[in-house]
C-alpha cells in the first residue's frame, strides 16, 4: 500500500508540475503578447517577462514588436506601359496598443492578409505615374516615399507602421536599358566636346594675349628708337669694334655702321675687268 501511495504521489506531483509548466509562458524582449480567454482576445498587451494563464480556458498569443523585413519580387508598371522587375524590401513594425485589434480583425498572418496586398496596390498606383528611366535616377527615393505614404493610409489605422519601402533592384527591359546607355554615352561625349572647346578657347585667348603683348612691346621699342638713339648706338658699336684685334671693314652712311670681316670683303669685291689691247700690223 505504501508503494502505491508513493507512486500516486509521484504521479500527482508530475501532473502538477506539467500543469504549472503549461500555465505559464515567457514573453521575450521585443515581443508583444495577448491573452486569449475562451476564444476572445483581451485588451491588455504583455511585454517581456513570465506570464501566467489558465491552460484549460486561455492561451497566450505572441507577435513580434520589432522592425520586420518583407522581401518581395514584384513586376511594376511604368507610365509608358512597360513592365519592370524589381526586388523590394518593406520595413514595418506593429504598434503595441493596437496588437489586440490587429489579432481580432486580421489574425496572425497579417503579412499575407494585409500588408502584401496593400503594398502591391500602392506600388502599382505610384510607379504608373513615373517613366521607367526615372526609377534609375534620383526619383527613386521620391517613389519609395510615395509608396510608403500610400500604404500608411490603409495600414496606419490598423496598427502597422511602414518605416520604409526600399526599391533595391530595378531590372529594365533590354531595349530600354540600351537606349538609356546610348543617351548617357551621348551626354558624356557632349560634355567631353564642350571641355575640348573650352580648352581651345582658352588657348586661343592665351595666344591672342601673347601676340598683343609682343605687338605692344614692339610698338614701345619702335617709338623709342629716335635718330639720336640710333646715332648713339652706332658710336657704341664703333667703339667696340675698335677694341677688336681682327681686321674689319666698316661701311657707314654716317648713322648706322655695317661691319664685315676683311676676308668676306675680299671675297665680295669683284676686281675690275682687264682692258683688252688690239695690235695692228706694222
Amino acid at each position: 500500500m505504501q508503494k502505491v501511495k508513493k507512486f500516486q504521489s509521484a504521479v500527482f506531483a508530475l501532473a502538477a508540475i506539467a500543469l504549472l509548466a503549461s500555465s505559464c509562458v515567457v514573453v521575450r524582449q521585443g515581443e508583444f503578447a495577448v491573452r486569449r480567454n475562451l476564444g476572445k482576445y483581451e485588451d491588455k498587451v504583455f511585454t517581456s517577462g513570465l506570464r501566467m494563464f489558465n491552460p484549460f480556458t486561455a492561451t497566450i498569443v505572441k507577435i513580434s514588436g520589432q522592425t520586420e523585413n518583407i522581401e518581395v519580387n514584384v513586376n511594376i508598371p511604368s507610365k509608358e506601359g512597360l513592365t519592370i522587375q524589381s526586388e523590394v524590401s518593406i520595413l514595418y513594425r506593429v504598434v503595441q496598443k493596437e496588437t489586440p485589434n490587429l489579432l481580432r480583425n486580421v489574425g496572425l498572418d497579417y503579412e499575407n492578409t494585409l500588408i502584401l496586398p496593400v503594398f502591391r496596390s500602392a506600388v502599382a498606383d505610384v510607379t504608373a505615374r513615373y517613366f521607367a528611366k526615372d526609377m534609375h535616377s534620383g526619383s527613386r527615393a521620391e517613389i519609395e516615399i510615395a509608396i510608403r505614404d500610400l500604404m500608411m493610409q490603409t495600414l496606419g489605422p490598423r496598427g502597422i507602421i511602414i518605416e520604409a519601402v526600399l526599391l533595391k533592384s530595378i531590372v529594365l527591359p533590354r531595349n530600354l536599358t540600351k537606349a538609356i546607355e546610348e543617351k548617357l554615352e551621348a551626354e558624356q561625349q557632349a560634355l567631353r566636346m564642350e571641355f575640348v572647346l573650352q580648352q581651345e578657347r582658352q588657348e586661343a585667348e592665351r595666344k591672342r594675349l601673347q601676340a598683343q603683348g609682343v605687338r605692344d612691346a614692339n610698338q614701345i621699342i619702335s617709338e623709342g628708337l629716335t635718330p639720336e638713339i640710333l646715332q648713339f648706338k652706332a658710336i657704341e658699336a664703333w667703339l667696340e669694334l675698335s677694341k677688336s684685334s681682327n681686321a674689319k671693314v666698316i661701311f657707314t652712311n654716317g648713322t648706322v655702321p655695317l661691319v664685315m670681316d676683311a676676308e668676306q670683303t675680299s671675297n665680295t669685291i669683284v676686281p675690275p675687268p682687264a682692258r683688252s689691247s688690239t695690235s695692228g700690223k706694222q
